[in-house]
Order: structure tokens, then C-alpha cells, then sequence
């Protein structure tokens, strides 16, 4: 997207409010402002009060937009993100963020960006754009055979039909309940199809955080099937912290953390993390504690808590029967800073897109455990994609190491 005259382009970034979206977009942000170019990065109040905080010699190139996400009585107070939220609320957030349109066009037609890039989401912002001859991409933040537009749970246990190539990728049955619900119909009027496909047909390019080590199959074959061209970003593996360097709250915790790590055994922690977005029901919560417990080796289990909601509750006794071996944290950790370090020798995931390039680019072993939407999909990639080398390891360095272009 770089001008031919390599003079400065602005680029609008506009992401889905979830922050496994926003980080992403934040970090091509990064990339492009690093080659001379203007960004206006837009999302709500609270998410860019939460963004980590951008390097000193990019923030005079990136501007972050704050644009008010309108009042939905079924949200709770201060939710705009998927992370504030439980998923019977997820509908409401996409009313309120529909409700962004408005806002969004006013900022658009005042800053004339040259293009914009966008999520999935925002099915009705293809033709403001286009009418305010704003050039469009939609970056693509998820695996790149998730693309798909079948009508009903059956469909999604096979390959479609219009794929030609050999392939076992394809959803269990119960995964595809969970596609399904997020496909037709929802309390928006508008499914997450519908969103998908409207944003596809009103863009220019589909721009994608793949590398063709990796897919190159699926990314020729979205090209081939809508007509766009596809440019693939690679995985864009984030870069590590130093948070010794810190004097913040993070400092402190990555510190406490870091100890904890620094007395266990090389590659002998399993770390555990499900993600932003993910709600296990009670009971799976406590099948995963006692799965813990019974495999008797070190773990690192960060608890995510939904804003307004109670607490899961933990098996009785279960902290102490794991005392020494294994830690339950139930605040924010820094993930990346975990998974780098030596004492870490696994990682169980609920496989959401940037939780698996993140283990990929340290080589550990995944342990996959969908729940939501596509991440189904994404384990079974995973082990199509890793189970074909004698080496996993080095062969998951080589595929995030070989995309690591943009």
C-alpha cells in the first residue's frame, strides 16, 4: 500500500473490540508507520486507555482515535471489549458497535484518510467509505481456511466442496454447533456471514496474517474465490517486553511471576491460558482443574474473570492439593514473557489465532482445547500443519521465522 513516490499515505485502522483483533491491527500499525506512513488507530475510550503503550519514535506516526461506543442497557458498565463481556452479551456489543457508524463517519469525512483498514465487523462500512473515495482492506485475523459461507451444521464437518485440493481440515460436529450459532441470524439482524461477506465484496485487497509456508493452498484459494487480491502479512510474531526496564505495575508482576518460574525444572511447566474470550461452563472449568491435578506435572493456569460476573469456583481443595507444583493466577499476565521463558515446556490453548503463532514462535508443543467459533478449526490446522515433520519444533521456528514478512 506504500505509494509509488514513496510519499507519506494515512492510513484509518479500524478493528473488531476484541483485543485479539486490536493487538494485531495495532502491530501492523506498527509496521506501516515504521515505513513512513500516517495512521489513525480508532476504537473505543477504554480499549485505547488499555493499548500497551506505543515505541517513542513511532508516536508521532500513529494517532489514537477515541470514538464513543453508544450505551446498550444489556451491556455491562464500561464493557467494549470481548473481554469485559460473557458470550450471551456478544450480540449486544455488536449492536453497540454498529452504533459506531455515526461516529466513525464524521471522523472519516474530517481526516480523509487515503485508505482504511477494517475488520470483519463492520458489514456497513465498505460504502462510506467507497462514497468518500477512501481506498479499503480488511485484514484478515484469522486462520485463512476459516473463510466460508455454508448454510447449515452438517456442511461444516467435511471440507466444502468447492476446496480441490486433499485436506482432513474440517470441524467436529459439536465445533460446528459453535460456527453455526455464530452464523445465521442473531439478536443483531445482521450475522457474522453476512458481516464476513459484505466487507470482503466492499474491499480492494484482503489482507491476510498468514505466510504461504504455512497455507499456501487456502491463501491461493480465497484469492481464486472472491476475486480480491490476497497478500499475505506473515504471522506477525509480537516482540517480547522488557519489563526489567519498567518501573510500572507490570514490572512488579512479571517479577513475581518470573520467580515462580526460575525455580521450576527446564521445559517442565505446562502454561495454560484460554484467552480473552473464552467462558468455560462450570463444569468444564472443573474437568480442566482436576485434568491439572491429575497430570501431576508443574502448571502456570491464568483465570480470566468477566467484568460483573462472579468468579468460577475452583474444585474444594484444589489449591492446596497443587501447592508447590502448580499456580492459579487470577490477574492479568504478561503471556509472551511466559512463554519465553526456559521453564516452559508446553502450552495449553484454546486456539485462538495469535495464542498459536505466539506458541509457534517458541516452538512449544500446543495443547489444543477449542471452545468458540473457529478455533476448532485452527487445532486441526495446527496438527495437519506440524505432524508432517519429524521435528515439530524446528519446523514451527521455520514457518514463523519464514513469515515473518510484511
Amino acid at each position: 500500500m506504500a505509494a509509488e513516490d514513496h510519499q507519506s499515505v494515512h492510513l484509518a485502522v479500524f478493528p473488531w473490540l476484541a483485543f485479539g483483533h486490536i493487538i494485531p491491527y495495532l502491530e501492523l500499525s506498527k509496521h506501516i508507520a515504521q515505513k513512513g506512513h500516517r495512521i489513525s488507530f480508532i476504537s473505543t475510550p477504554r480499549n485505547i486507555d488499555r493499548l500497551p503503550k506505543l515505541p517513542p519514535h513511532l508516536s508521532s506516526s500513529i494517532a489514537l482515535v477515541k470514538i464513543p461506543l453508544p450505551t446498550i442497557a444489556e451491556l455491562p458498565e464500561n464493557a467494549e471489549a470481548t473481554m469485559d463481556i460473557h458470550g450471551a452479551q456478544m450480540d449486544h456489543l455488536k449492536t453497540a458497535f454498529d452504533g459506531l457508524e455515526a461516529g466513525l463517519t464524521r471522523i472519516l469525512e474530517d481526516s480523509r484518510p487515503d485508505w482504511i483498514l477494517y475488520d470483519f465487523a463492520a458489514h456497513w462500512l465498505p460504502p462510506v467509505a467507497a462514497g468518500l473515495g477512501i481506498s479499503r482492506a480488511f485484514f484478515l485475523n484469522i486462520n485463512a481456511c476459516g473463510s466460508n459461507d455454508r448454510t447449515k451444521p452438517e456442511d461444516f464437518t467435511v471440507p466444502p466442496k468447492w476446496v480441490k485440493f486433499e485436506t482432513k481440515v474440517a470441524y467436529r460436529r459439536y465445533e460446528a454447533d459453535w460456527i453455526f450459532g455464530a452464523g445465521p441470524g442473531n439478536k443483531t439482524g445482521f450475522s457474522d456471514f453476512y458481516r464476513l461477506g459484505k466487507v470482503i465484496v466492499g474491499c480492494e485487497a484482503i489482507l491476510a496474517r498468514h505466510c504461504y509456508e504455512f497455507e499456501p493452498a487456502w491463501l491461493t484459494l480465497l484469492e481464486e474465490i472472491h476475486h480480491r487480491p490476497v497478500i499475505p502479512l506473515g504471522l506477525m510474531p509480537p516482540k517480547v517486553q522488557d519489563h526489567t526496564i519498567t518501573n510500572d505495575g507490570n514490572h512488579e508482576i512479571w517479577t513475581s511471576i518470573k520467580n515462580w518460574l526460575d525455580s521450576q525444572n527446564k521445559g517442565s511447566v505446562v502454561y495454560v491460558a484460554l484467552g480473552s474470550e473464552v467462558t468455560p461452563t462450570p463444569d468444564q472449568f472443573v474437568e480442566l482443574a482436576y485434568g491439572l491435578e491429575l497430570s501431576g506435572v508443574p502448571f502456570f493456569w491464568v483465570l480470566r474473570k468477566v467484568s460483573g460476573s462472579d468468579p468460577m469456583e475452583l474444585p474444594s481443595g484444589f489449591e492446596e492439593r497443587v501447592s508447590g507444583r502448580g499456580i492459579v493466577w487470577r490477574s492479568w499476565a504478561p503471556q509472551l514473557e511466559i512463554l519465553s521463558h526456559e521453564s516452559v515446556g508446553g502450552f495449553l490453548t484454546h486456539c485462538g489465532w495469535s495464542s498459536i503463532v505466539e506458541g509457534l514462535m517458541f516452538g512449544h508443543p500446543l495443547i489444543t482445547l477449542p471452545f468458540l467459533v473457529d478455533q476448532g478449526l485452527n487445532s486441526r490446522v495446527v496438527v495437519e500443519k506440524t505432524t508432517r515433520s519429524r521435528n515439530s519444533k524446528k519446523r514451527a521456528r521455520r514457518i514463523v521465522h519464514k513469515g515473518l514478512g510484511y
